[in-house]
């Protein structure tokens, strides 16, 4: 009986866990972004993807990770609330010409899943509401 006992108790400490914890104490921030002419991502095909990677460091295809990156950390993440960092003050006039572009983002952020999608009226609205993030 001491026996099993000894052998379960030196054979316990050196199994391996079912899981491994990550190796970063960082939160995964991960995200596919897309944008297409329509009014709908269902219904719309994709003319434009980048990536965008939000860990420890920043990285992806997007023109301006970092940027993009500091901007969704201003807003935590809230997609929606991207317009309040520069709305249109950039200098940049919009027309009020009415052809669709629909933004899609999708990946994590911060740990947390995330899977957006945001119709503006026009391209030059994309650019200026969608801060640096949606500017590809």
């Amino acid at each position: 009986m001491a026996g099993v006992l000894l052998t379960t108790a030196l054979a316990g400490p050196l199994s391996a866990p079912a899981h491994s914890a990550p190796t970063s104490p960082y939160a995964p921030s991960a995200l596919v972004m897309t944008t297409g002419h329509g009014e709908k991502a269902a219904t719309t095909a994709p003319e434009r993807a980048v990536t965008v990677n939000c860990a420890y460091t920043t990285s992806g295809t997007h023109p301006d990770p970092r940027q993009a990156c500091a901007d969704l950390d201003r807003v935590r993440g809230d997609f929606d609330r991207l317009a309040t960092l520069r709305g249109n003050g950039t200098g940049q006039p919009c027309t009020k010409e009415y052809r669709p572009i629909v933004v899609t983002v999708q990946g994590v952020w911060r740990g947390t899943r995330v899977n957006y999608e945001h119709t503006f009226p026009n391209p030059c609205i994309k650019e200026t509401q969608g801060a640096s993030a949606f500017a590809f």
